[in-house]
């Protein structure tokens, strides 16, 4: 990603190397922050830049901080207008974005403090990567999916992503572009930092939420565009590590992922070793609704640039 000329802190619009929290900081030293990454979409017909689904994304944000005892919340609808006024700050236009709020504690001292709160936001440009249009290779990992009980996933805390990066680490030194999880019963969990769907006999299955894995926005998306799409309801249950590679399909999903097939698993091949069809399909709407162009999804896109 190319690095853009500001980035916000503590709500004011700063040079992007001025973009600092100190070394001494909670944030710093135990990783006490939350985090939303989203996306913006550009549309070059009616050039408008779309964040897709923000309000979900500032809604789990809230509801992160909370968890995490901050002494103070940033609420959706500020965070929403200061990432707007980033964006236009930067004069962002023609390009997808990659952006991320975060809310850190900036205050001094152990791991419990919680407190004073600083908000950082940046956004980049991210064209869309081969990896999603082309697809990847994955291993399941030997690492396990931490459980709920211990540092639950559904908390975008950035501490739980050192969990992600071990298992991803491994499987790229092991050959393969990312890994999948496993939880501590044994039953498939997610990516290390994405939604896993597989496909078998024609039919959407995914991990239940109960499986020590982000409640996804992205995941959500997929779940109602194939309800919509194929007018049935996707199996949300669990998943035994065989049936990963007795599926015809596969593929993760998630705001930098987007929807990326899985070509294959522990070097088995995933169906035919290529691109399925419904992922295919999944994916050609999916991109076409994040751009705003459909209008039955047209809640789902929050536009940057329209003035009312």
């Amino acid at each position: 990603m190319s690095t853009p000329k500001y980035a916000s802190i503590n709500g004011e619009i700063v040079a992007w190397e001025n973009a600092n929290v100190h070394v001494a900081s909670a944030g710093f030293k135990f990783g006490t922050a939350v985090f939303e990454g989203l996306r913006g979409y550009w549309n070059s017909d009616n050039e408008e830049m779309y964040l897709f689904r923000m309000q979900e994304h500032m809604q789990r944000f809230e509801f992160s901080q909370r968890f995490m005892r901050f002494d103070e919340l940033f609420l959706g609808d500020t965070v929403t207008q200061k990432t707007i006024e980033l964006i236009h700050a930067n004069k962002f236009k023609g390009e997808n974005l990659h952006i991320m709020t975060t809310a850190y504690v900036s205050g001094m001292g152990g791991p419990g403090v919680c407190g004073p709160i600083g908000l950082s936001i940046t956004a980049q440009e991210r064209p869309r990567s081969d990896r999603v249009l082309g697809g990847v290779t994955a291993q399941v990992s030997s690492w396990m999916r931490v459980p709920d009980n211990a540092m639950p996933m559904r908390v975008k805390c950035n501490a739980n992503y050192n969990n992600g990066r071990l298992a991803t680490v491994q499987a790229e030194a092991d050959g393969y572009d990312t890994a999948i999880f496993l939880n501590s019963r044994g039953k498939v969990s997610e990516g290390p930092g994405m939604c896993l769907f597989i496909i078998r006999d024609g039919v959407p299955i995914t991990p239940s939420i109960s499986n020590d894995i982000l409640e996804s926005v992205t995941r959500d998306s997929v779940l109602r565009i194939i309800e919509r799409t194929y007018g049935e309801t996707p199996i949300e249950r669990d998943i035994d590590r065989s049936e990963l590679v007795a599926a015809e399909e596969a593929f993760f999903c998630g705001t930098a992922w987007e929807i990326t097939p899985i070509l294959s698993i522990d070097r088995i091949k995933i169906g035919t070793g290529q691109i399925g069809m419904m992922t295919k399909q999944l994916q050609d709407k999916f991109f076409f609704i994040s751009e705003g162009r459909d209008t039955q999804y047209s809640n789902w896109c929050h536009p940057v640039y329209k003035t009312d």
